[in-house]
């Protein structure tokens, strides 16, 4: 339960007010990830007390806003990074599958949400948004066609269709055909059980329903402190941004979901594990349109080849998107740089997280990817009209009265040490423990989001070994393919895909 007492000191006219309030977990950051873990406690243990910290004024404004992203529900249906093509030619299903097992952890943990009452109607976040991939060139259609022939037999991809006929391709979408030339050689894939997931309006659900299970959100709170205490629990500072109201706060164990805010954190905790950690901030753009004569054309999330040196990031896609009710497209994104951790935060934040741990392993990455640092030079000076023409590749027709330039999110990919090659930039996302599990925090991006229930179902695991037994029934309840893998048996795959497409309300 939560303990809280006020100390009052005066010192002539001025009273110094301190507050120290003592909990069993504290979130810190408004995310998804904070959401997503939150939750799980709040029903895995409905007695711990939990509080969460957001130092904006609303939850959900960072990554995981709906215009911070692109929505998509990162299966692996329509990502071509995630199936990249090896030296010898050959490509390997073996990540796509795996992080569609992840999507399918969050997609049942939502199934479950909703299905309680947990969550409102399924169409408020969720909604059903064909994916596909689209290329052009010899050489990227054979490639699309061995990723075809990978994929084929798996049990989570039962309805992965090809063409490499316009016809067909403009039956899908009819924006990606319209004045295309038929004799450039083009291929696409579409799987029509894709999804738009609207994160921003998830994440506030989640937190809605962990504040009537008794947990308190307090926004505009930044935790500027942390330390951890010799009976192990954690002492932290906390500020609120408006009144800059200074109070204490000790929690039995610490998340640190904020972002490419997590990184500075997890380095004030002092705690061994994020040493040789370093972070390298992407910026993107997005062209959007809500002209309702082109959205209505195009109902696809359409993912084609990254460019050689782009990030994984960087992928190019034409999507539809669905917020709060109304439809748009995006495209992009186009990366850009900024020292900047977060939208929101100070240009300081790369020069500040240098520590003399992680600057070897920056070095090094810095030395082994002049392709990414000339991609985003390129990108950086990129004009309008270099954007348009980037959009007429998968949508010839586009006119440039009808799009507008949108910010998305920063984000922060991960630079750590390696044994052989001293650093390396790993584009994902890495859970970061102390040895006693009081403290986890979470680094990195994509696939993210749609990876959340997966990601803390591992953070849980790692850190709460002792009480993770006696949830498993729980969490069998809540996850019903928890512990086994969906991908290795057809008949159950099928069954948790159209048992998840009933309660959500999506194409099955």
């Amino acid at each position: 339960m939560i303990r809280g007492q006020g100390h009052h000191l005066n010192a002539s006219t001025l009273e110094i007010v301190t507050s120290e309030e003592s909990v069993d977990v504290v979130l810190i950051g408004g995310g998804i990830m904070s959401a997503t873990l939150g939750s799980l406690i709040s029903q895995l243990e409905p007695d711990w007390s939990i509080r969460v910290y957001e130092r904006l004024g609303e939850v959900a404004q960072e990554s995981s806003n709906a215009w911070n992203n692109a929505g998509t529900g990162h299966a692996a249906l329509c990502e071509l990074n995630y199936m990249p093509e090896a030296p010898d030619g050959s490509v390997d299903a073996a990540k796509a599958v795996s992080i569609n097992e992840q999507f399918q952890v969050s997609r049942q943990y939502w199934a479950h949400l909703v299905s309680t009452g947990a969550l409102p109607e399924p169409h408020n976040f969720i909604n059903s948004t064909p994916h596909m991939t689209f290329v052009k060139g010899e050489a990227n259609v054979e490639y699309l066609r061995k990723r075809v022939a990978a994929l084929k037999d798996q049990p989570l991809f039962p309805d992965l269709e090809y063409t490499e006929d316009l016809e067909r391709i403009a039956e899908w979408t009819p924006m990606l055909a319209k004045k295309r030339n038929p004799n450039h050689r083009i291929a696409a894939t579409r799987i029509a059980s894709g999804t738009d997931v609207d994160f921003g309006a998830l994440t506030r659900y989640l937190f809605e329903d962990m504040d009537r299970r008794g947990a308190s959100i307090q926004t505009n709170h930044q935790v500027t402190w942390l330390k951890r205490q010799n009976d192990g629990t954690w002492k932290l500072r906390v500020r609120h941004t408006v009144g800059q109201t200074p109070k204490t706060v000790t929690a039995r164990f610490v998340f640190v979901g904020a972002g490419g805010g997590a990184l500075a954190l997890l380095q004030h905790s002092g705690i061994p594990e994020i040493k040789g950690f370093g972070g390298f901030p992407i910026s993107g753009q997005f062209l959007r349109t809500t002209n309702p004569k082109i959205v209505a054309q195009h109902q696809a999330k359409v993912y084609g080849k990254a460019a050689v040196g782009a990030p994984p990031m960087s992928v190019p896609h034409l999507d539809t998107r669905v917020v709060e009710g109304e439809a748009a497209l995006l495209f992009g994104p186009y990366a850009g740089f900024t020292p900047k951790f977060l939208k929101t935060s100070t240009w300081f934040d790369l020069p500040f997280s240098i520590r003399l741990h992680n600057l070897g392993p920056m070095l090094q990455v810095a030395l082994k990817n002049f392709d990414l640092v000339k991609y985003l030079v390129s990108e950086l000076l990129a004009s309008r009209a270099k954007k348009m023409a980037a959009l007429r590749e998968f949508m010839p027709t586009a006119k440039d009265r009808d799009w507008e330039l949108i910010t998305a999110g920063q984000r922060v990919q991960v630079m750590k040490k390696d044994p052989e090659k001293g650093g390396v930039l790993q584009f994902g996302t890495e859970v970061i423990t102390g040895a006693d599990g009081t403290i986890a925090g979470l680094l990195g991006a994509s696939p993210g989001a749609s990876t959340a229930a997966p990601i803390m179902l591992d953070v849980l695991a790692r850190c709460f070994p002792d009480r993770f037994a006696t949830w498993e029934a729980k969490l069998r309840e809540m996850i019903p393919s928890y512990g086994t893998t969906l991908s290795s048996d057809p008949e159950v795959a099928a069954a948790s895909l159209a048992e998840t497409a009933r309660v959500l309300d999506l194409t099955a």
